[in-house]
């Protein structure tokens, strides 16, 4: 018998050890700056991708930049990835390519953003805090793989490795979200609010995942103060 493909063997390996947990009024916090850890998720696409919309809150006061969401396929290490590279500033890619949205610079407050796309029409939506973005054009006609490596805290420059520290991530994450298909205005202001949402690949409310490095998970400051 052949040996199977690199792919196969890091999926499985993720999948074997990933350990499934609702994560309600709980937050991954990455505790070193910079670091090489991170936070693998398994999301299972059925087919590649012709939309997708993917959703989380971060609260941080880095100034450098830094990668929130990676999903690597074997192709392109940047098919999905949601970067920051200085305060005010988004970086959405779809197949490596990506578009910018310039936002008001964090005052050491959560932020919140949804990022969907559409392969129909090549539309790129931004929502910050429950607020659109104008919608820019990105990767008409593309597919997005479905045999993916996803994680939180790091950027892919190869398939499930490759990381530059000083693109880490340093700071909180929750109710991190991805669904193939894009949402409604309703539902984008519904993500923001942590109210009922529609099934998803990624559900924070029961999220596959594993922790990498030094990132723990624990309760949002918010509830455990009782404010």
């Amino acid at each position: 018998m052949g040996t199977a493909p690199m792919w196969i063997v890091v999926l499985s390996a993720v999948t074997a050890a990933m350990v499934q947990e609702d994560l309600y009024r709980k937050v991954f916090v990455f505790r070193e700056d910079p670091s090489d850890a991170y936070v693998l998720l398994q999301a299972r696409p059925e087919h590649p991708m012709l939309n997708f919309t993917v959703c989380l809150r971060s609260y941080t006061d880095l100034t450098r930049p830094h990668s929130l969401f990676s999903y690597a396929t074997k192709a392109q290490d940047n098919e999905i990835l949601l970067f920051k590279p200085k305060p005010g500033e988004y970086r959405f890619y779809v197949g490596g390519k990506y578009v910018t949205f310039r936002v008001p610079e964090n005052r050491g407050e959560w932020e919140h953003v949804c990022a969907s796309w559409e392969s129909g029409n090549g539309i790129a939506e931004f929502w910050l805090n429950g607020r659109p973005w104008p919608r820019k054009g990105l990767q008409k006609g593309y597919e997005v793989g479905n045999e993916a490596v996803v994680m939180l805290g790091q950027e892919q420059d190869a398939f499930g490795g490759g990381f530059d520290v000083y693109n880490s991530f340093t700071g909180e994450m929750a109710d991190v979200h991805l669904w193939d298909a894009g949402l409604s205005p309703d539902k984008m202001r519904s993500a923001y609010l942590a109210l009922r949402l529609p099934p998803a690949l990624l559900a924070w409310g029961h999220l596959h995942y594993e922790t990498k490095g030094d990132v723990v998970v624990k309760p949002r400051l918010r509830e455990a103060l009782g404010v």
